[in-house]
């Protein structure tokens, strides 16, 4: 895994905004935030006061483990069932954090991951869908209907009033199933443009929450000489190490 990107929703525009990138080398983490943090009403990330130092840790930051959930609980072998995790990386806080996307209700921070090369060299990304909870009962019962495998179509949805970059997603007799996350939108429009994506059902998870009922996988070959996620606000901030 190349990288997780920390995103943070402005309390007052909605707007979303990549803070930071955590990585991990050699059983050491590390945390840096990025140019997004200088969003004029960002603070700071649990105690990781300064914007400009690198943190490192040989554990988890509390920020990020407090958001993966606890194996010991006796919901967690649903949980990672729930995220289709490999048997191999299911106890990988990550991995995770990278497919549940460490949302709690508590906060207006989402984690998500650079989309990961497969076996074919294709780009390969994981998310949940989100917004079920405001779609009409037909969106609703169309996406119980929905098996591993079956094709979705990303629509831009450019009349959206709360977000001008949404992406709507749809079965393909054009039922809405919910949206792609916030935080993707921007970049995958530019995929758009250039190439095809493609969208299938991952898994349906009839015995979730809502926010855990329908993981979707991207595909798509990334254009020559195009890069994700290469905007200024991913740029990191970072001019000295700290331990954490």
């Amino acid at each position: 895994m190349k990288a997780l990107y920390i995103a943070w929703q402005d309390p007052e525009t909605r707007l979303w905004h990549t803070v930071g990138e955590l990585t991990r080398e050699n059983g050491l983490y590390r945390f840096a935030y990025t140019q997004g943090a200088l969003s004029p009403r960002f603070k700071y990330l649990g105690r990781m006061l300064d914007l400009h130092k690198n943190y490192y840790s040989h554990e988890l930051f509390p920020l990020f483990a407090n958001r993966v959930l606890n194996s010991s609980r006796p919901e967690y072998p649903d949980y990672v069932r729930w995220l289709a995790m490999n048997p191999a990386t299911k106890s990988d806080p990550m991995q995770l954090l990278a497919r549940s996307g460490g949302i709690r209700a508590t906060d207006e921070l989402c984690v998500y991951s650079h989309p990961e090369i497969n076996d074919q060299g294709e780009m390969e990304l994981f998310f949940l869908s989100h917004g079920l909870r405001h779609l009409e009962p037909a969106s609703l019962h169309r996406i119980e209907r929905l098996q591993s495998g079956d094709r979705i179509v990303l629509r831009r949805e450019d009349n959206n009033e709360h977000d001008c970059f949404a992406l709507v997603l749809e079965t393909g007799e054009a039922v809405k199933v919910g949206y792609c996350p916030r935080y993707l939108n921007r970049d995958l429009r530019r995929v758009m443009e250039k190439t095809a994506v493609q969208l299938t059902v991952e898994r349906l998870n009839h015995d979730a929450p809502v926010q855990f009922r329908l993981l979707c996988k991207a595909i798509f070959k990334l254009p020559q000489g195009f890069q994700l996620f290469a905007d200024d606000e991913y740029q990191p901030l970072d001019k000295e190490a700290v331990a954490a």
